[in-house]
């Protein structure tokens, strides 16, 4: 089996602040994140201010456009086109509601490819009259961007899809779709939570409308805490469901004061910040934020797709075929083995699936299974004995079954 240089010095301290890489082989940031020591111990931080009260809400909230701030570094965008939400649902919904609908208008969707998250809140414009026009994926499972581009017509406002499959996994042709929709005058939303902090997003020259991600994958924060991008050529026409305070523009410091009835929204992305924000989830973000820049996002996709590949390149010797391709523009962190959507979250018919499953667990080889395939997650903490690790006990599990059959 080919190997990867593992003595890059950074990447190798990085995988030495995660403990539970210690005890298990984790592959499985698809399902949820790991927590580094520097990210546990901002958070620990956090807490320590509010058992001892020796931090005031805005010092906490310093942490909050730090957190922004590095989010946008990231993605490669101003500060101000990003807002703290609470996770990929809510940005979905913010956007959602925002959208000036007219009845009879629609939005372009593929529910087979999407997390149900992604589908529920435009099943709910309905009730305004809104249409949802639904494509099927295509025959591996991944979204057609040619046929949701088929599918848009003079009415459509919104056209939505995940960057990566949820299962199988595949990539999103995020290009393609952006720069039709933007031709029409359509909004892209992209859900990016399987891909923020692992592939390499530059929001300043892709054709996306909006982006919401949440930290409780690759961004390897917490739960409940999250981030939407909004373009600057969209803010001005979205008009958000909810308001508090931090998402009207304030002309005084005192936080207490209501003002006049007369307000206007922010100028910019903070209008879609409702009420108080996930503190403990910005210290988080604002750590581990730190970690991933410090990798540089180029170097962190580097690394994914070569020990992606590596992995593609030992399952399928075994006779397993996954359904992410190794390689070309498809090719995720992700890999998917089995039958599509032979089963569901758990489980499946796949007579193979299951069982090897079990062998995977006793062996501490971190993993799910979604629509009833086996499904594996890589992260820039990962190395080449996490793949030799995984293949051999994928071997090993093979042979038993065959030895018991």
């Amino acid at each position: 089996m080919m190997t990867i240089d593992s003595g890059n010095d950074a990447f190798a301290d990085f995988r030495a602040g995660f403990p539970a890489l210690r005890s298990q082989t984790y592959l499985s940031i698809c399902d949820k994140m790991i927590l580094h020591d520097d990210v546990r111990a901002s958070v620990d931080v956090f807490l320590d201010h509010l058992a001892m009260a020796s931090a005031v809400r805005t010092d906490h909230e310093v942490r909050v456009a730090s957190a922004r701030e590095k989010f946008a570094r990231l993605m490669n965008v101003a500060p101000e086109t990003i807002a703290a939400t609470r996770n990929v649902s809510d940005g979905t919904n913010s956007i959602a509601w925002a959208m000036p609908w007219k009845e009879g208008d629609n939005v372009v969707l593929t529910s087979d490819a999407e997390h149900p998250n992604n589908v529920y809140p435009w099943l709910r414009l309905r009730e305004r009259g809104v249409q949802v026009r639904v494509v099927a994926a295509d025959a591996e499972g991944a979204v057609d961007a040619d046929a949701m581009i088929s599918a848009m017509n003079s009415r459509t406002r919104v056209v939505a899809a995940a960057s990566a499959t949820f299962a199988p996994g595949h990539r999103t042709d995020l290009r393609k779709l952006g720069e039709a929709a933007e031709r029409s005058d359509v909004l892209l939303l992209v859900d990016g939570v399987q891909t923020a902090g692992i592939f390499r997003h530059d929001l300043s020259a892709e054709p996306v409308g909006a982006f919401a991600t949440s930290t409780s994958k690759g961004l390897l924060g917490l739960y409940g805490f999250g981030f939407l991008y909004v373009s600057p050529k969209w803010i001005d026409r979205l008009h958000p469901a909810y308001l508090s305070r931090s998402s009207v523009l304030q002309k005084t410091d005192d936080h207490s004061t209501m003002g006049g009835f007369d307000w206007e929204y922010q100028p910019d992305s903070r209008r879609f910040e409702v009420g108080s924000y996930n503190l403990a989830g910005a210290y988080a973000a604002d750590a581990s934020l730190d970690r991933l820049l410090a990798l540089g996002g180029d170097a962190i996709e580097a690394r994914v797709l070569r020990l992606a590949s590596m992995f593609h390149e030992g399952v399928s010797a075994l006779g397993l075929k996954p359904a992410v391709p190794g390689s070309g523009p498809r090719q995720s962190h992700i890999l998917t083995l089995g039958e599509l959507d032979a089963g569901g979250h758990g489980f499946s018919s796949d007579p193979v699936i299951e069982p090897l499953s079990a062998f995977l667990k006793q062996r501490r080889i971190a993993h799910t299974i979604r629509r009833g395939q086996m499904r594996f997650g890589l992260h820039a903490y990962n190395d080449e004995t996490d793949i030799d690790a995984a293949v051999g006990a994928l071997r090993d599990g093979l042979q038993s079954l065959r030895a018991q059959a």
